[in-house]
């Protein structure tokens, strides 16, 4: 996780209302170069904070109001969200280090430990190849087609994608220039004929030429995803703009695309990252291992004696 340096808190702020020193915090951490999505990150996390202590002013915190609130929400979860103990836990992580850091920027705390990470590998999931036409067959619309087709042949952020405009598509070399990365630097992604062809037929049917490709909210991805998911008979519970990403990531892997090229292509800066979708091929590598020794002991001229002797 990147650290933003931050200078100490103005000593008026710490007269004022906890909402309004979230307001100044936010304002110098968007100064120190975070991105919105990092910015809106802290602010949903120190917002659970102050609504949990219910206190009114700056001057009322106490280090014990931190060690109160990641108590709770360890014990309980969080009002809204997952009961599931390792979904609470790793966005607890996350979120006591935005309080932390806020804190800290207060004078109110210097060394408070944040929350651990849960312990063990994080499960990843994909959609099956069968999941996908599905959902391809049951499209409601060219949008519906379009999102699809980028998402499982790209392997891009739901940000990425939603960032994406017309001018960054190369229909001639099947390429994106993807400017919205994470970590602020570019990549060069490419596309399959399915998404080529519907991409021309989106264009061409919207007379759309310069600007957003696809102009909706991130929210208005996620539910047209679960509304979809649904009239293709698939778990909508299974269906995330991120389980699209897994499975591009799979699916690469099992058609022969090696780990370094798969890294570069998913925007990873560390190779581990990537390295956490070879689990998912379990099968295929059992499969594989199952047709390289198929044979019986009588074909390695071993006599069931022999073993029962042994």
């Amino acid at each position: 996780m990147v650290r933003f340096e931050l200078p100490e808190a103005p000593e008026e702020v710490r007269e004022e209302s906890l909402w309004k020193a979230l307001e100044v915090f936010l304002t110098y951490l968007e100064g120190t170069g975070a991105s919105p999505k990092t910015v809106k990150a802290y602010k949903h996390g120190i917002k659970d904070f102050i609504k949990f202590i219910n206190k009114e002013k700056v001057k009322d915190l106490t280090p014990e109001d931190f060690n109160k609130w990641k108590l709770e929400r360890l014990r309980s979860g969080f009002i809204k969200g997952s009961k599931d103990k390792r979904r609470i836990q790793t966005t607890l992580h996350y979120y006591s280090l935005y309080v932390r850091s806020f804190l800290s920027w207060l004078g109110i705390v210097k060394k408070a430990p944040a929350v651990a990470r849960p312990k063990g590998k994080k499960v990843i999931q994909a959609l099956s190849n069968e999941e996908i036409y599905k959902m391809l067959n049951a499209s409601r619309d060219i949008l519906d087609l379009l999102i699809l087709a980028l998402m499982f042949e790209t392997g891009l952020r739901a940000q990425e994608l939603l960032s994406l405009n017309v001018e960054d598509i190369n229909l001639s070399t099947k390429e994106i220039l993807v400017k919205n990365a994470k970590f602020g630097e570019e990549r060069i992604v490419f596309f399959g004929s399915l998404s080529e062809k519907v991409l021309k037929e989106y264009l061409s049917r919207y007379g759309v030429n310069q600007g957003k490709l696809i102009n909706i909210s991130y929210n208005g991805l996620y539910k047209r995803l679960k509304t979809l998911a649904k009239k293709a008979g698939v778990d909508p519970a299974k269906v995330r703009p991120h389980i699209l990403r897994h499975t591009f990531a799979t699916e690469a892997l099992r058609r022969g695309v090696n780990i370094i090229a798969l890294q570069a292509l998913l925007g990873h800066k560390d190779l581990k990252t990537t390295q956490v979708y070879l689990h998912l091929l379990k099968e295929d590598l059992k499969k594989l291992y199952e047709a390289a020794f198929n044979y019986t002991p009588q074909t390695l001229n071993v006599s069931n004696a022999a073993i029962s002797n042994a």
